[in-house]
């Protein structure tokens, strides 16, 4: 790891965060900045309930990554082994969606920390302690906040979509069906409110990032921010790095560029930044008011997401 690069940023950083994508890039920014001052407001719509538990897709990816114990897949703990699902199959279970026999560890502790009257941000704090970690994490909202995507073949839950069949379905929609009536998890908004830097993640705009947008009171947060707000683009030369964010922006009429992301965020942040491969691309988002800066946004190995963390700060600080 390489030492922490000073900064005149001595304030609050509030990350919105959801997917590898994000996990990597506050690994990379905790290399650079001390972890007290950094917030990251994660994405719950992915969280569903297995065989009884309750799991927490991204923001098990973002613990795992940031203790470096992240699978090798960015998903699930490096070197696990999976002999309780491989007996649950052998016994007729539901066993599409792949926990291996450390990760089921994290689901029941924090189910058993649920059941006992935690709410979804003190269990996340306790199992992020319990990994040593020294950021603050919180949920958007404590409350449930499902993400349902809508294709040809109806609506499907989104792990349905993403892991049972694999983003294969075109999407056509995305809904937040209980959004209306969640909370901001207590912290939320002032973390928004009182952050120097504001950074939405590199993650896909439409199932990690429009989730928190959705909760009442968190856009118009971020829209009142006198925060410096940066946003990463997680499509370069039109596609993905990881995930099913291009055929998702294709499908729902998005176009699938740096571009078409700095479109649907134009109206959040003052600063975009582009990827060296896109760099043709900075007069267009320019051209939507906003600042751009253009850099290598690529983070493996991880000390390019300790680069890109740098410059995110730098370009904070123009």
């Amino acid at each position: 790891m390489t030492a922490p690069l000073p900064t005149s940023t001595n304030g609050a950083i509030t990350v919105l965060a959801g997917g590898i994508g994000a996990a990597r890039f506050l690994a990379g920014l905790l290399a650079t900045v001390e972890a007290e001052r950094v917030t990251a407001i994660y994405n719950v719509g992915d969280d569903f309930e297995w065989h009884g538990l309750h799991v927490s897709p991204d923001i098990d990816s973002i613990t795992y990554t940031l203790a470096g114990v992240q699978g090798a897949l960015g998903w699930g703990i490096e070197g696990d082994t999976f002999v309780t699902l491989e007996a649950l199959r052998d016994l007729g279970g539901d066993a599409w969606f792949n926990i291996g026999d450390r990760d089921l560890a994290t689901h029941l502790r924090r189910t058993a920390l649920l059941r006992g009257g935690a709410t979804l941000a003190e269990a996340t704090s306790e199992l992020a302690r319990a990994r040593g970690l020294r950021l603050t994490m919180l949920p958007v909202t404590n409350d449930p906040h499902p993400t349902v995507v809508v294709t040809d073949e109806g609506e499907l839950d989104f792990q349905v979509y993403f892991v049972q069949r694999r983003a294969a379905d075109a999407v056509r929609a995305v809904r937040f069906p209980r959004a209306a009536v969640a909370r901001p998890a207590p912290g939320v908004i002032e973390a928004l409110r009182d952050a120097e830097v504001l950074v939405i993640a590199p993650s896909n705009p439409l199932v990690s990032i429009d989730p928190l947008l959705a909760v009442p009171g968190v856009r118009q947060a971020i829209e009142a921010s006198s925060a410096r707000r940066v946003a990463i683009s997680p499509i370069i030369g039109g596609a993905a790095v990881k995930g099913p964010a291009a055929g998702m922006l294709r499908s729902m009429g998005h176009e699938v560029s740096a571009f078409g992301v700095a479109r649907i965020y134009r109206d959040l942040i003052d600063v975009f930044v582009l990827d060296e491969v896109d760099r043709a691309l900075a007069p267009a988002v320019e051209a939507l008011g906003l600042a751009v800066v253009v850099t290598d946004t690529m983070m493996t190995p991880p000390e390019r997401g300790h680069a890109l963390a740098a410059t995110v700060l730098e370009a904070a600080r123009a």
